[in-house]
């Protein structure tokens, strides 16, 4: 694999990131949260309609999860545009440990929930956002 496909596929991972930012942040408002609601729906399957959107402390949380996801998925981007270039392996590194860090936590706390499925649901998007980074790129 080379630096630029490398360097390319960040830049999916950090779109992978970010893309669930704007569902998140559509929960926030009862007019617009059903797209959260859904997502968390199908997350914690099977899709019941028992997740509701309801509970202000819910759509508060769902800003506060847009929010971070947002940002981590446009610092990956940033990642990938200012410091690749000088050190592209520990760009990776950091990736890769960000995520894995996500993975773990986010799938222990799903698990931890009862919403194990969540943690199956995790193994694809861990298996999408880290791709070929697994590797290290030849110069």
């Amino acid at each position: 694999m080379t630096l630029e496909f490398q360097k390319f596929y960040l830049k999916i991972t950090a779109v992978v990131i970010a893309s669930f930012a704007p569902v998140f942040f559509l929960g926030t408002m009862s007019a617009t949260s059903e797209p959260a609601r859904l997502t968390l729906d199908l997350l914690s399957w099977p899709i019941d309609g028992k997740t509701t959107y309801s509970s202000p402390d819910t759509r508060f949380l769902s800003a506060l999860t847009g929010g971070y996801l947002l940002g981590w998925g446009v610092n990956v981007w940033m990642l990938t545009r200012f410091v690749f270039d000088k050190a592209p392996n520990e760009v990776r590194i950091s990736v890769l440990i960000g995520l894995f860090a996500w993975f773990f936590l986010d799938s222990s706390g799903s698990i931890a929930s009862g919403n194990f499925s969540n943690a199956i649901f995790n193994v694809f998007v861990l298996l999408i956002a880290d791709g070929p980074l697994w590797v290290s790129a030849k110069k």
